[in-house]
């Protein structure tokens, strides 16, 4: 275990090479930091934390920089979460308030993060087997053509278009639609398929077809591969960041146009409380000059999303988690009232 001072003389290493980009020496130390200590103890501590691997120094004469181990416990240990300041809070709740649908939502909140953190932001749309049902509307387009509408408690839309057996009249049309919602408005996708079985056998002889074709149209919707989309923005912000990646941005890039690196990084974060994984924590070769923050959010008490930030492991700790919680509070906060 390390001792107090030197947990402090490494939050000041971190500190200071995030804030200015360059190796930090002892006399850096001394001169910005109260540590209490003279400079030779300082050198001392430093040489323990080089020896625990916890700093390294980039090349000869040189300062000293974090490792991923030292940016570790940093975060398990050093870093408290950074609160937005009250306008930095108006601001988003005004910005995301003002969304028309949940596509909208989403995209505001990828700019959103994206400004706020300097990295970039990735948000995953929320997930239908998470989610339950707001309502069900039925619609007819001709005699024997209807439009199935599927709107979730997360204001995700899901449109179908079916062809029927027969003609399907306006009042069977009513009595469909109501018997529907009454059974599956509330319930959680993964309740549908059981709650629905037998509705089919309670209408007439001549309507079983056509509501047998809604019903199968319906649980196709509700299992389709539709909930793996996510949106992505602010890559331009990693140009900034060029020297803080060994030999080239390319790696990151590529990485990040996977759609399924970028759902897994996203997986890995819990529902609860925010996941940081640094440098070689991530699995993704192109990745292991990269830190993950992310989070899950919801309308309610579980996670029916994901979203977070990709930035290089020199980065702003304390304020990225800050900012990724307070975005992520603030969209579960507008799905549960939209």
């Amino acid at each position: 275990m390390l001792s107090e001072r030197r947990l402090e003389v490494l939050r000041a290493i971190v500190q200071d090479y995030v804030g200015t980009e360059e190796p930090v020496g002892s006399k850096a130390l001394t001169e910005r930091h109260r540590l209490g200590v003279s400079p030779a103890t300082i050198r001392n501590d430093m040489a323990a934390l080089e020896d625990e691997g916890f700093i390294a120094q980039p090349h000869t004469s040189a300062g000293r920089i974090p490792t991923d181990k030292g940016y570790r416990l940093f975060v398990d240990k050093l870093a408290g979460v950074k609160p937005l300041s009250s306008p930095e809070r108006r601001a988003i709740q005004n910005f995301l308030g003002s969304a028309v649908d949940l596509d909208d939502v989403v995209a505001r909140t990828v700019r959103l993060l994206a400004q706020l953190t300097r990295n970039v932001a990735v948000v995953q749309y929320p997930s239908l087997t998470r989610s339950t049902v707001r309502h069900v509307e039925l619609l007819s387009l001709a005699p024997a053509r209807l439009m199935l509408v599927l709107i979730t408690d997360t204001g995700r839309v899901e449109q179908r278009m079916i062809d029927c057996p027969a003609p399907f009249g306006e009042t069977s049309l009513a009595d469909l639609r109501a018997r529907l919602n009454s059974r599956v408005v509330g319930r959680r996708f993964a309740d549908v398929p059981q709650l629905v079985q037998d509705l089919a056998d309670s209408f007439e002889q001549e309507d079983r077809g056509t509501v047998s074709t809604v019903l199968a149209t319906l649980l196709e919707t509700l299992v389709e591969e539709t909930e793996e989309r996510l949106m992505i923005g602010g890559t331009s912000n990693l140009t900034r960041f060029g020297h803080d990646f060994p030999l080239t941005i390319r790696p990151v890039l590529e990485a990040l146009e996977e759609q399924v690196v970028l759902l897994k990084l996203l997986g890995e974060a819990q529902d609860s409380g925010i996941t940081v994984r640094i440098g070689h924590e991530n699995a993704h070769e192109g990745l292991t000059s990269t830190s993950v923050v992310a989070v899950g959010y919801g309308s309610g008490d579980e996670a029916v999303a994901k979203l977070g930030v990709v930035g290089p492991t020199r980065m702003d700790y304390p304020g990225t988690m800050g900012a990724v919680r307070a975005v992520a509070r603030y969209v579960g906060q507008i799905l549960a009232e939209s």
